[in-house]
């Protein structure tokens, strides 16, 4: 003991290193233990730009359609961009995608038109993106989207009814009757097709135009999609034929 005592007297340099430690210490008591500081999420800013721009995109494209219409071309990429929001940042950014283009287009053309982009290519494009992102096959993902494409088409006619005070599916059925009559006259069929078998023709139409559609969308977004680094699931093996031969 006295010999420690003496080596402490004896190194005065040791007492003071030893005192300015403890004093920093003193003044720094958590030094030691925020060595690794918690950080907020960078990715997070990055998902409220792509959110956002993709979300206009989707509204700039259905505007560019409605005042300048080029046939199906832009109709086709109308829920790309809300789906390529899923399989990027997921469920939640994809909704505020589809909202966020509902409210933008309720102010540029009215809440009408927005409700009409929403259903169905803004929950078509959510749905899209989150069979694409768990690999769904192409079968399964043309057969989902025709039926809520479908129900959009039925959606709009009852909707436009509303507003305009007629009935359009009597403006429909009509449509439909004279392709089933003139159907019948090529046939040699003389009866007239009842109401129930002209309501099936048009539903049929109706699911036959959208699987065309889906069909359509699932090959632009195999084209564009895999150049941006978020392909979609692999078409079959006669639709890969044709991309390789093109």
């Amino acid at each position: 003991m006295s010999d420690e005592i003496t080596h402490n007297l004896d190194d005065p340099q040791n007492n003071s290193a030893t005192s300015e430690s403890e004093s920093q210490s003193n003044l720094n008591p958590q030094s030691e233990t925020d060595t690794n500081p918690v950080l907020p999420p960078t990715g997070t800013p990055l998902v409220m730009v792509e959110t956002a721009f993709l979300a206009s995109t989707a509204s700039l494209i259905w505007v560019i359609n409605y005042y300048l219409p080029l046939g199906p071309v832009l109709r086709i990429l109308f829920p790309v961009p809300i789906a390529l929001v899923y399989l990027r940042w997921g469920k939640r950014a994809a909704w505020m995608s589809a909202l966020v283009s509902g409210l933008l287009l309720s102010v540029l053309m009215g809440p009408t038109r927005s409700i009409l982009f929403v259903i169905p290519f803004g929950l078509l494009g959510v749905l899209l993106g989150w069979l694409w992102r768990r690999g769904a096959d192409w079968n399964t993902s043309i057969i989902l989207g025709t039926l809520i494409a479908s129900f959009g088409v039925f959606f709009r006619i009852w909707l436009m009814s509303i507003l305009l005070g007629e009935d359009l599916w009597v403006y429909v059925t009509t449509q439909i009757t004279q392709i089933a009559e003139w159907i019948f006259e090529k046939l040699g069929l003389l009866e007239q097709p009842s109401l129930i078998i002209i309501q099936i023709i048009g539903l049929i139409l109706v699911l036959i135009s959208n699987a065309v559609y889906l069909f359509t969308v699932h090959l632009a977004a195999c084209l564009l999609l895999e150049r941006i680094g978020n392909p979609i699931p692999a078409p079959p093996m006669w639709v890969q034929v044709l991309i390789d031969e093109e």
